[in-house]
């Protein structure tokens, strides 16, 4: 989605993935379904910062129980997608984590914006030019790349603004019959702001006090001129002899495309009923997008989102990222350098509304800490391998059933509170490393001892997996695990990492051989001249691993 004129609040732009397969057909996803609830299932106790609201409010009750409904404003998909798009997605994949553990059904819609001036204006600028509907699935697919790699999980239903055009025709037909719209001179079709008295309550403005309600990247000559009053916007832009023929549709009131905000007011109706429970997104799209939609929604009737979420964007250097200020660093460059995980960890282990800072430092922090996780993850498994059942390796379904500690579960049902959440983490981190130590020692003084030495380790091992799956960073599931138990020493990557990994692996393999020969003073030397380098070496029951100090 575009970014927004108001400076007040941190910004970010929403990301979409591919559209993926809705368990039931989109007709049959148009209003929640009760029969779908689970039985007997309880409000969730999670309290929620409400953007409307301005304050943290109690999320239940819901408006169907057991089930909560969630709209998030996915991509524009005019180019790659970055850094700043995946925190968005990041964030609300932790938000139905979250949910999804408490026992709720968590239904999301993500949308995609497939067509819009950026997408006309820059695929017809591109050498040589190219259909605009080219140009929208290309970077949808590399949007749905990026967040298969960071281990974003697919919406429940993933609609293309393209394919409701008849939603949103009615939309508008709506809004005219009931004088919250005209149509101009020119064809085009405009909210009236001024004929509803609740405009501006989302973002907490007045009217008068606004020259706008467009975002800069709509603004259009043509259009502007068409206005009443320059504070109306767009619901539907009349078609231009200069654009695709194949970029408009027919409507009563002239052929056309609709504007950016009726979107998602059709789009969330269509697939979550008349009101749902979240509206979700990055803050930057408060205003004006999200204004509008509500003023949209609310103008037709409908009750709309009973909650407003929104997560904060990510600055380089202090500055937003964002594409015009040439600082953005798009995904698929980034990961020829980083670990996903690691990506994943430093946008997604920090509070939704607190600004990222994304770093070389951010990310060295965050590199540090996973391979701690991870490592720690891999010992206490290759220490539970006797060859049969290993107890640290269990599916995802018995992680998810563990009891989490109490102080977890507060932090995370007060607004997700991920500081609170990944103490525990690093507390448990701490534990198994401990109980590691302890048990790969050697043998006690008897065989109750040593059995419970290995309980412990698998119970810790399973406890800090259980805690990190809910922020979608289980070392042994997908798409960690291979990486993981691959035993590659470090997960860091890149060619310069990868050159490393074989320079190191040389010494260890050669202090392997030394220490098969029980020449000690020889496999010494090798892990003091590694230790003064800086790589720390682990000896497990498979071999040595390393990784940086």
């Amino acid at each position: 989605m575009p970014v927004s004129t108001i400076p007040t609040e941190p910004t970010q732009t929403d990301a979409s993935a591919e559209p993926a397969a809705s368990p039931q057909s989109p007709a049959a996803a148009t209003v929640p379904s009760a029969s779908l609830t689970p039985a007997g299932a309880s409000e969730p106790a999670l309290r929620l910062y409400d953007s409307a609201a301005r304050a943290v409010v109690p999320l239940a009750p819901t408006a169907t129980p057991g089930l909560v409904t969630i709209y998030l404003c996915g991509a524009t998909v005019q180019g790659s997608p970055h850094i700043g798009h995946m925190r968005s997605g990041i964030a609300f994949d932790v938000l139905r984590r979250w949910l999804e553990r408490g026992g709720q059904e968590v239904r999301l819609i993500r949308n995609v914006t497939d067509i819009d001036d950026k997408i006309l204006s820059k695929s017809a600028a591109a050498e040589p030019p190219v259909p605009w509907w080219a140009w929208a699935q290309r970077f949808e697919r590399e949007f749905n790349a990026a967040y298969r790699a960071l281990g974003v999980a697919a919406p429940t239903y993933e609609p293309r603004a393209t394919g409701h055009i008849p939603e949103m025709i009615d939309l508008v037909q709506r809004l005219l019959d009931a004088g919250h719209a005209y149509i101009g001179e020119s064809g085009n079709v405009y909210y009236d702001v001024r004929s509803l008295p609740g405009y501006g309550s989302l973002t907490n403005q007045r009217l008068e006090d606004l020259a706008t309600t467009e975002d800069e990247s709509q603004l259009d000559d043509d259009v502007e001129a068409d206005k009443r009053d320059p504070r109306d916007f767009a619901l539907w832009k009349a078609a231009k002899p200069t654009e695709p023929a194949d970029a408009a549709w027919d409507a009563p009131w002239g052929r056309g495309r609709p504007g950016w905000h009726l979107e998602c007011s059709a789009m969330s109706r269509r697939y979550l009923g008349e009101t749902f429970d979240i509206h979700g997104g990055g803050i930057d799209l408060r205003f004006p997008h999200h204004e509008n939609e509500q003023a949209q929604s609310h103008g037709a009737g409908w009750g709309f989102a009973r909650h407003w979420v929104h997560n904060a964007w990510v600055t380089i250097k202090g500055e937003k990222m964002s594409k015009s200020l040439g600082n953005s660093l798009v995904v698929a460059e980034l990961l020829k350098r980083y670990d996903a995980a690691v990506l994943r960890l430093a946008l997604g282990t920090v509070h939704h509304r607190s600004t990222v800072e994304f770093s070389d430092e951010t990310l060295a922090d965050a590199e540090a800490l996973w391979e701690r996780l991870s490592s720690a993850i891999l010992r206490a498994y290759e220490f539970s391998d006797d060859g049969g059942a290993n107890s640290v390796d269990a599916p995802a379904a018995q992680v998810r059933a563990r009891a989490l500690p109490a102080e977890f579960t507060a932090a995370m049902d007060e607004d997700l509170n991920l500081a609170g959440a990944m103490a525990v983490v690093h507390a448990t981190l701490k534990a198994l490393n401990v109980a590691l130590a302890k048990a790969e020692a050697g043998s006690s003084s008897s065989k109750e001892a040593d059995a419970g030495l290995h309980e412990s380790v698998a119970d810790l091992a399973l406890d800090l997996r259980s805690q990190l799956d809910v922020l979608g960073l289980d070392p042994l599931a997908e798409p960690w695990r291979t990486h993981v138990l691959d035993g590659v020493g470090s997960s860091q990557s890149g060619t310069a990492m990868e050159t490393l990994d074989r320079l190191i692996q040389h010494d260890l393999d050669e202090r392997a051989r030394a220490r098969a020969t029980k020449d000690w003073p020889r496999a010494d030397a090798l892990r003091d001249k590694l230790t003064q380098a800086g790589v720390v070496v682990e000896d497990s029951p498979s071999g040595a691993r390393w990784h940086l100090a």
